[in-house]
Order: structure tokens, then C-alpha cells, then sequence
């Protein structure tokens, strides 16, 4: 389709293609009407029945390891097993009605998008992939979200509740509550209820009129001027499905800040506790109003600050990180090459609201997809160097152990990162050869936040070590087979340098890494994503038993993987026969 060029060939174009539209709208609600209940039952009875199986467990191990965890304090644990009754009984009601309402949007609204999205595929069947697209995607998408479910309930909750049970060093005191602060968080927390959430609550219904105003607008100027994403797709559909859908939006956003509130103001009694003041958690009663309206503002592009006050409710605030740094010199050196004449005239907030600008920041699915096929490139390297224990890998597919090798592989791939990072100079990270995440263009994200700013710390810490190449060689060894936790474990393990603080420091690292990742492991995507991953090595590993077997040695070997890649497939035929395609494809060395 080619783009239409002038005013009055576009407004044409878009006249002449209402009808098709329409008829495409229609279609996409009678496939949404179709799928809707298969997709809904699917989430909801499977949900259900896994939250309801495991409830008795759920509940009996929360109490077990509130009660035996030595990180929190007597007081604090007193008042968990007195409060925690309530938010169990909640939670499978939760999950019931979530898993209704958000199949029943799931199996709608995927659907109806992907009739639309046919149009900007380069397909000869348009006709057909019109009336099918989004059909069976859509229940295999509903038994995908299942089994993350499954996997956050039998396999992350419980590593949370192993973590909170797991013996604490020695110089660390364990999380309490103040006795004589008590009464007073609850008093502030009484008083906050009642007035963040009505003062929150009317600032989002304020906003949701200007939030309706400013999306139509921008829609409508990305429609008949090309721009965003419907220069790319060159498809008129997405601008007339994204317009029709954003009251849907805008009432989403009134309702999260609804309920977001009332933890808002109940986090004032924590205030409480940690800063030891009622003056500071009545003073963030008043701030947390003024810390939301300037949170909607920047969302929405208005003026910056807020017009509520905000008095100071820490005493101490720290140095700024190392994220917020590099969004300074980010909008110092923008600013500077304005001045200059490098760039155009427009502020830095107005070239920030349009639609281009933002299709150019990566997204945390991205990000995601960046790091497993760096695992899968960093396993078939130390697959083939022998770094990587086969049994490791048996052990994951066959009995579902992933614990050792979820955690040592991605750890040697993040750590690969840093060290590539600190060697180009990279204000950021180095993803790739092309690709690097700056603090202009990696995810607007408060969680990946979280995770980025850590890794920007070790990054310097490694970039003023000055590794040398040997022994960068040699934390391969270390990170996959050695232990890190004393500089003893690194004695017979040939590293170069004898210096016990440069040990000392590395091991440090490796040691945040492996924390950050087995955090990671916890989230439910990635335990179903790492396990066809594993299923790629397992390929590497026939290939390396069948050129064996050629020279007639390590027959027994290739006969176990075959027995255990048959017994691990059964489970994921599918995402086998998808992962065996991508094998035989030439991979990009990432890093």
C-alpha cells in the first residue's frame, strides 16, 4: 500500500477506506464473540482450579515460614500472623474474578486486533488470514498464560518463602517494627486513608478528560498526517481501532489510580516507622498528592511540578542514582547541542510527545527476547567448550530442576554484558555490536529501573578493575562451576591475579548478578521461556553424541539425551518443533 501524498489524497484515502474498516470492525467482533468464552474458560477454569489446589498449601507455608524466618523481627511477626487471614482468604477470590474479566478481555479484544493486523503483512492470502488470524493464537495464547500462572504458583512463590526462611549473616538485624511507633502509624495511616484517597481520586477524575482530549488528538494527527506507527504499518484500521479503544484506556487509568491511592496513603504509616517521626508521616500525607499530580503531569505533557505543596518526609535523602545521573547528562548534552544548533528548536518534552519519538525507545519485552538469545548463543559456547554440564541440562528438562543452570547461565551472560559495556564506553549498556540501552531509549519502566541501576554500579566498578583478557577467560570457569561466596573457593581454580581485593570485589559482582537473576527466574515467563531454551542445547548435545558415536566412543551418552529429549518434548511439542527450526539458523553472536 502506498502512502497517500497531500492533504486531499489522504483525506480521500481515509474516506474511501471507512467502509472497509467498518466491515473489518464487524468481522472482529464476531471472531471476539467466537473465541471470547473458549478463551475465557480456558484462563478461568485453569486459574481457578490451580489457585483452589493449591490454597491449603499457600496458606499453611506462609504462616510456617512467617513464623520460623529469622529477617523478621518478633513484633512484626506477631502482627503478620494476625493480619495475614484476611488477604488469604482474598486472594483465590482475587484471582477468580481477575482471571473472568481478563479472559473475557483477552479472548475479545486479541482477536478483534489481529484482523486488523493481517493488513500490513506481506501475505498473498489477505482474504484468509483476514478470517482466521487471531483465532487459534488466541487459545494457545490462554493456555500459555495458565501455565505462567502455574509456574508462579508452584515454583516462585515457594522460592520466595525458601528466601525468607534462609539464615541471615550474622551483622544483619532483622526487619521489626517499633512498639512505641505503632500507635502512631496507625493513626497516621487512619488519617491518610480519608484524605489521599479522595484528593488522589479527583485528580485522576480531572485529568481523564484532558487524557481522552490529548490521546484523540494525538491519534488523529498520527492518522492524517502518517506518522508513528501508521507510517510503518501504512494501515488506516489501527488509527480507527486504537481511537474507538481509548475511552477504554483513559477508564483503566481512572480506576488504577482509584485503587493505587488507598496504598498510597496507607504507606505513610511506614514512613512512620522508618524515618522514627509522626511529623514525617503527616508530611507525607500532604507530598504523596503533590508527588501524584506531577507523576499525571509528565504523562500527560503539562506544565512540570505540582501546584500542591509538598513538605519534606525524609530526613535524609541520598545521592542521586546512578540512573537519574544519566538522564541528567542525557538532557544536558540534548540541551547543549540545542543551544549550539545541532538539533531543531522544539523543547525536549515537545519532541517527547509525539508518537515517533516513542516508537524509538525499546520496550521490556525486547529486552527480554535480548536476553535469552544471548543465554542461547553464551550455551552453545560453553556447551562446546565443555563449561556447561550436560547433566545440568538433563536434569532441567527431565525433572524440571532449571535452579543451578537458570541461574549460572544468565549470570555469564549479564556479566558478559558488563564487561563489553566497560570496555566500548558505553554511557549505558551494550546489548549488541549495534545495539546499546542508554537512558534516552531503554524502557520507561520503574522495574527495569530497578534492575538497570545495579548493573550501571558493577559496570563502573568493572571498567575501574581493568580486567585483563585472561581474566575475563577465566570468570567463564569460575561462574559456571565455582563457587563465589569466600575468596578461598578461588584457590585451586588457576585465576591469574593473587590479589585477594580484586577477588574479593569480582566475587562480589558475580554474586549481585546471581541475586538479580534469581529474582529474575521468579517472574513466570521466564521459566517457561528458559526451558525451551534448554530444549535448543539439547540439540547441541545429540549433534555432539551422533559425531562421537562416528568415532565409536560415548555411545551410552547419545542413547540418555535421546531418551530424555523424548520424555522432555512430550510436554511442548509445539515449542520444540519451533526451537528445532531456530536451530538450524545462523545466530548472531550477541553479547
Amino acid at each position: 500500500m502506498d502512502v497517500p501524498v497531500g492533504f486531499f489524497n489522504t483525506l480521500w484515502r481515509f474516506i474511501t477506506f471507512l467502509p472497509f474498516f467498518f466491515l473489518l470492525f464487524l468481522l472482529g467482533l464476531l471472531k471476539g464473540a467466537i473465541v471470547c468464552p473458549i478463551a475465557a474458560g480456558i484462563i478461568a477454569i485453569g486459574d481457578s482450579a490451580i489457585v483452589i489446589g493449591l490454597w491449603p498449601a499457600h496458606c499453611i507455608w506462609t504462616y510456617y515460614c512467617v513464623i520460623k524466618t529469622k529477617r523478621l523481627g518478633w513484633v512484626l511477626k506477631f502482627i503478620l500472623v494476625l493480619c495475614l487471614p484476611p488477604p488469604l482468604f482474598l486472594w483465590p477470590i482475587i484471582v477468580i474474578v481477575a482471571s473472568i474479566l481478563g479472559g473475557i478481555a483477552y479472548g475479545f479484544f486479541a482477536p478483534l486486533i489481529a484482523t486488523f493486523e493481517f493488513i500490513g503483512r506481506n501475505t498473498t492470502e489477505k482474504m484468509l488470514h483476514c478470517f482466521i488470524d487471531g483465532i487459534i493464537p488466541t487459545i494457545e495464547g490462554s493456555c500459555t498464560v495458565v501455565r505462567d500462572f502455574t509456574d508462579f504458583c508452584f515454583h516462585s512463590y515457594f522460592s520466595y518463602m525458601d528466601e525468607l526462611i534462609e539464615e541471615i549473616p550474622a551483622d544483619e538485624n532483622p526487619i521489626d517494627i517499633k512498639l512505641l511507633k505503632l500507635p502512631q502509624s496507625l493513626l497516621v495511616m487512619v488519617l491518610a486513608v480519608p484524605v489521599d484517597v479522595p484528593l488522589i481520586t479527583a485528580i485522576a477524575l480531572w485529568k481523564s478528560p484532558y487524557m481522552l482530549y490529548r490521546g484523540w488528538k494525538r491519534l488523529f494527527e498520527d492518522l492524517v498526517g502518517r506518522e508513528g506507527p501508521f507510517l510503518e504499518t501504512v494501515c488506516v484500521p489501527f488509527a480507527g481501532l486504537a481511537i474507538i479503544l481509548w475511552p477504554l484506556a483513559v477508564v483503566g487509568a481512572f480506576i488504577g489510580a482509584f485503587f493505587s491511592s488507598f496504598f498510597l496513603g496507607l504507606y505513610s504509616g511506614v514512613i512512620v516507622q522508618q524515618e522514627d517521626s509522626l511529623q514525617m508521616g503527616l508530611a507525607f500525607i500532604i507530598a504523596v498528592v503533590s508527588l501524584f499530580d506531577e507523576y499525571t503531569n509528565d504523562m500527560l505533557y503539562l506544565r512540570e511540578g505540582s501546584c500542591f505543596p509538598r513538605p519534606k518526609y525524609r530526613r535524609n535523602i541520598g545521592p542521586p542514582s546512578s540512573i537519574e545521573r544519566l538522564k541528567s547528562i542525557d538532557n544536558d548534552t540534548v540541551e547543549k547541542n540545542e543551544r549550539e544548533g545541532f538539533q531543531s528548536t522544539k523543547l525536549v518534552s515537545q519532541r517527547s510527545r509525539t508518537m515517533k519519538w516513542g516508537i524509538q525507545q525499546y520496550t521490556l519485552v525486547q529486552v527480554w527476547d535480548w536476553l535469552f538469545k544471548s543465554c542461547e548463543v553464551n550455551g552453545r559456547i560453553l556447551l562446546r567448550d565443555g563449561l556447561l554440564d550436560v547433566k545440568d541440562i538433563a536434569e532441567c528438562i527431565v525433572k524440571g530442576n532449571c535452579k543451578k543452570l537458570g541461574i549460572k547461565l544468565p549470570t555469564w551472560t549479564i556479566l558478559q554484558c558488563l564487561l563489553a559495556s566497560a570496555k566500548s564506553e558505553s554511557p549505558g549498556l551494550l546489548i549488541s555490536d549495534d545495539i546499546q540501552l542508554t537512558a534516552t531509549n531503554w524502557p520507561r519502566d520503574k522495574m527495569f529501573e530497578w534492575f538497570v541501576g545495579p548493573l550501571l554500579i558493577m559496570k563502573e566498578q568493572i571498567k575501574g578493575m581493568k580486567l585483563e583478557s585472561n581474566e575475563e577467560i577465566c570468570l567463564r570457569k569460575l561462574v559456571m562451576g565455582y563457587k563465589n561466596e569466600k575468596t578461598e573457593d578461588w584457590n585451586d581454580s588457576g585465576f591469574p591475579s593473587s590479589d585477594t581485593v580484586r577477588r574479593a570485589q569480582l566475587q562480589s559482582i558475580i554474586r549481585r548478578l546471581q541475586g538479580i537473576v534469581a529474582f529474575m527466574s521468579r517472574m513466570p515467563t521466564f521459566r517457561r521461556r528458559f526451558r525451551n531454551l534448554v530444549k535448543v542445547l539439547y540439540l547441541e548435545v545429540i549433534q555432539t553424541g551422533q559425531e562421537a558415536d562416528q568415532d565409536g566412543t560415548n555411545v551410552k551418552p547419545k542413547r540418555r539425551v535421546r531418551l530424555f529429549l523424548g520424555r522432555g518434548h512430550k510436554k511442548d511439542k509445539g515449542t520444540t518443533a519451533e526451537t528445532s527450526s531456530q536451530d538450524k539458523t545462523d545466530h548472531t553472536e550477541m553479547v
